[in-house]
């Protein structure tokens, strides 16, 4: 007998969910969701697969595969896609909002905390010692998305190849999205055991029992294409574009910081592929090296804001606007904090509006491809891919840690080896990522404040 017949056995289907069940969940979700896209797709998994079973494995798979193709943040459009499922437009719009609101209020008070006490000795401490943790989060995340998407020798090459090619490179990455999307075009026809969806993800041939949503559900009524539909969708969705994008424009002119970061983001989002960790790089380039809206340390440091906070970890953007607004004085000497908060609204807003429009209009294809291999090898080929490119990142982030005066400048060891425990006890010993980030932060001011001392006494 299979493990699907024994796990389902004596199990009933559950019934139908109300929508203030739904709702109650997702708000629940939006401020339980730590530990970033990994941490946030595994907490959706226990909850809607295994312990509600709102929806099977198989079809769980297969909307987060074509949310991993989407730009933007993965486990927070997984999230309207389930809603959208369950209970139609209205459903996604909550599911994806109350995802992300409880991260926002939360951000823009560490945001005020960090920008307007962050040189106070203490604080500057504790983010020296979060900084090293950070690197390390990002090296486990590589680690933990390429265990379950990298499932035979193929699709490691695939991973190296889109390391290679951004790192020693410097490809765009839509350049890799598009590449590893052919190779998997072609390898679904030549090798589709290569390819297939879910092979080897630990939990694909398990059943929970019979799910609301399976396998075999007939297609809902609301999930079957329209045009008239997706005309009104596109309608709407440039309305909520342009109408509050004119204003600023109008109010402000185009050149004024807010104005720009609505379209610098709007960019962001429609131009970068594979959730936060590969956004990051691209926004970084943008905010820092372009706009100086904010310095590199401080990128890291918002980063760090975003692993300790719940939402999606591309929430680190309002940590951006929020520092851009008060650091620009965008509004005037005298509304610091007013200007922070309106820009990390502005910030907020236009990352996320594509993310909501490009699930709500591409939901009904999708569905009509479930089990299809033609379309899910492609999404299997690019998943690999962004393993390559997270690890980038990482790199990224080790080199403004442990060399934060650049490469002429000096070694900082005490960081790498912080850095080095950190990753030894997320991989190792399984330690979550906040009692991480908490014990790093306690060295780093414990260090910060022992290091004149030692300097002294140990001549170090």
């Amino acid at each position: 007998m299979t493990d699907k017949t024994n796990t389902a056995q004596g199990l009933a289907r559950p019934a139908a969910v109300p929508f203030g069940t739904a709702f109650g969940f997702w708000l629940k979700m939006g401020f339980i969701s730590f530990g970033g896209p990994a941490g946030q797709i595994a907490i959706m998994h226990q909850e809607l697969v295994e312990n509600r079973r709102w929806i099977s494995e198989q079809r769980f798979l297969h909307a987060l595969n074509f949310c991993m193709l989407l730009p933007g943040p993965e486990a927070q459009q997984l999230a309207i896609y389930i809603g959208w499922l369950m209970h139609k437009t209205w459903g996604g719009i909550v599911a994806g909002l109350l995802f992300v609101l409880p991260s926002l209020f939360i951000l823009i008070l560490l945001s005020w905390f960090y920008i307007a006490f962050g040189d106070v000795p203490w604080v500057a401490g504790v983010f020296y010692g979060i900084k090293p943790a950070v690197t390390a989060i990002v090296l486990q995340a590589a680690h933990r998305i390429g265990s379950r998407a990298l499932k035979n020798w193929l699709l490691w090459v695939l991973a190296g190849l889109s390391f290679v090619a951004i790192f020693a490179f410097d490809i765009p990455f839509p350049a890799i999205v598009a590449t590893a999307a052919a190779m998997g075009y072609v390898g679904g026809r030549v090798a589709p055991e290569r390819f297939k969806t879910g092979g080897g993800h630990g939990k694909a041939n398990k059943s929970y029992g019979p799910a609301l949503i399976d396998d075999d559900t007939p297609r809902l009524a609301h999930t079957g294409f329209r045009w008239p539909r997706l005309v009104i969708l596109g309608i709407a969705g440039g309305l909520m574009w342009l109408l509050p994008m004119a204003w600023l424009a109008m109010q402000y002119g185009w050149d004024n910081a807010l104005t720009q970061m609505g379209w610098f983001f709007t960019k962001a989002a429609l131009m970068t592929f594979g959730g936060a960790y590969a956004v990051l790089p691209y926004v970084y380039q943008g905010a820092v090296e372009h706009y100086h809206w904010l310095l590199p340390q401080q990128m890291i440091d918002g980063l760090a804001l975003g692993e300790t906070t719940p939402g999606p970890l591309i929430m680190v953007v309002t940590f951006v606007g929020f520092v851009a607004g008060w650091t620009q004085a965008l509004l005037g000497a005298d509304a610091l904090f007013l200007a922070g908060t309106v820009a990390a609204i502005v910030v907020t807003y236009f990352t996320f509006l594509p993310g909501f429009l490009l699930v709500l209009a591409g939901g009904p294809i999708i569905e009509s491809t479930h089990g299809n291999l033609k379309f899910t090898a492609p999404l299997v080929a690019i998943t690999a891919a962004v393993v390559g490119v997270i690890l980038n990142l990482a790199l990224f982030f080790a080199w403004h840690t442990f060399w934060p005066q650049g490469w002429a400048g000096v070694f900082d060891g005490f960081s790498a080896l912080l850095s080095a425990l950190a990753l030894l006890a997320l991989l190792r010993y399984k330690i979550g990522v906040i009692p991480v980030i908490a014990t790093a932060g306690v060295l780093g001011l414990a260090f910060t404040f022992l290091k004149p001392w030692l300097v002294v006494v140990l001549g170090v």
